[in-house]
C-alpha cells in the first residue's frame, strides 16, 4: 500500500506541473527543455548516487532511460500533429499495454480484479479526454509513445529489485537526457534558457517530476507490480484536471468528473486499500486550498 500510494502523490506533482510546463515550452524550445529536464534531473541524484554506482545496473538503466526519451520524443511529435484530447486518451492506454508486455516478458499475469480496474481506467480516461478524432499519423505516434512508457513501466517491474534505486534512477536520468540532447541537436534546439517561467519549470520538472519522480517509481516497483503501477500513472490527468480547476479556473464539465470518478475507480478496484489513500489525499488537497 505505502508504494502505491508513493506512486499517486508522484501522479499528483505531474499534474500540478502541467500548466507550468505548457508556459515554459511557448518561450523555449521543446527538446531543449527535456534535456535541461533530465540534466537536471541527474545533477540532482549525482551527489547521492556516486557511491553506489558499482550497483546501478549499467545497461538495463540505461535502456529504461532512453526508453523514457523515445515516449517523450514520440508524445511530442505526436502532439504536435493531433488534439490534446486524443494525446491524454491515447497514452493513458498504458494501463492495457503494461499487463500485456508483464505478460509477453515475463509471464507474469494480472488477476481478474486488475483487469476489472484497468477497463474502468480505460473508460475513464475515454470520458476524461473527449477521446476527440486527431490525425491518424499523430495518434500512431502517440500510440508508439504509450507502448514505449509500458514497456519502461513493465520492465521496470524487473530490475528495481536486482540494483540500487538512487543510482538506478541517476543513471536512467542521465541516458534520458542524452537521448532528448541528441534530439536537440538534431533539430537545432540548442539555447541558453532565460527568465523565470522557463527556468523555474526546468528546476522544479527536473528536481522533482524527474530525479524525485522516477526515484519514487523505482523504489516502489520493488514493492508492487507493473500494472498497479500503470493503474496508479492513470491518476496523471484526473491531477491535471484536479489542479486546473483549483488553480486555473478549468471547467471539465459533467462528463469529464465522471472519467475522473471512474480512473479513481479504477484503482480501488484494483488495490482496495487504496480507497482509504485517494481519500486522504483529496480531503487534505482540499484543506491546502480552504
Amino acid at each position: 500500500m505505502p508504494a502505491l500510494l508513493a506512486l499517486i502523490v508522484v501522479t499528483a506533482v505531474w499534474g500540478v506541473t502541467f500548466v507550468q510546463v505548457k508556459d515554459a515550452v511557448e518561450l523555449y524550445p521543446l527538446f531543449a527543455f527535456l534535456a535541461a529536464r533530465f540534466a537536471i534531473a541527474s545533477l540532482t541524484l549525482a551527489p547521492v548516487a556516486a557511491p553506489r554506482l558499482r550497483a546501478a545496473g549499467w545497461r538495463p538503466a540505461s535502456l529504461l532511460g532512453l526508453l523514457l526519451a523515445a515516449g517523450f520524443v514520440l508524445q511530442t511529435a505526436g502532439l504536435q500533429r493531433t488534439t490534446v484530447s486524443s494525446t491524454g486518451f491515447i497514452t493513458g492506454l498504458y494501463v492495457v499495454f503494461t499487463p500485456i508486455f508483464a505478460y509477453a516478458l515475463f509471464r507474469i499475469r494480472a488477476g481478474r480484479a486488475v483487469w476489472a480496474g484497468v477497463a474502468l481506467s480505460v473508460a475513464g480516461l475515454a470520458l476524461l479526454s473527449g477521446v476527440g478524432v486527431g490525425s491518424p499519423a499523430g495518434d500512431a505516434l502517440v500510440l508508439a509513445a504509450s507502448a514505449v512508457y509500458s514497456l519502461q513501466i513493465a520492465l521496470l517491474e524487473r530490475y528495481a529489485r536486482l540494483y540500487d534505486p538512487i543510482a538506478f534512477t541517476f543513471v536512467e536520468m542521465l541516458a534520458a537526457f542524452v537521448g532528448c540532447a541528441a534530439v536537440a541537436l538534431a533539430l537545432g534546439q540548442i539555447e541558453v534558457a532565460r527568465g523565470w517561467t522557463v527556468w523555474g519549470a526546468i528546476l522544479v520538472t527536473g528536481v522533482f517530476s524527474s530525479a524525485l519522480g522516477f526515484l519514487v517509481q523505482t523504489w516502489a516497483q520493488r514493492r508492487t507490480s507493473a500494472t498497479r503501477t500503470a493503474l496508479a500513472f492513470a491518476m496523471e490527468p484526473v491531477w491535471t484536471a484536479i489542479f486546473g480547476y483549483w488553480l486555473a479556473g478549468d471547467r471539465l464539465g459533467a462528463l469529464g468528473w465522471a472519467g475522473a470518478a471512474l480512473i479513481m475507480a479504477g484503482i480501488i478496484v484494483a488495490e482496495p486499500a487504496a480507497a482509504e489513500a485517494l481519500r486522504r489525499l483529496l480531503r487534505g488537497g482540499r484543506e491546502a486550498t480552504a
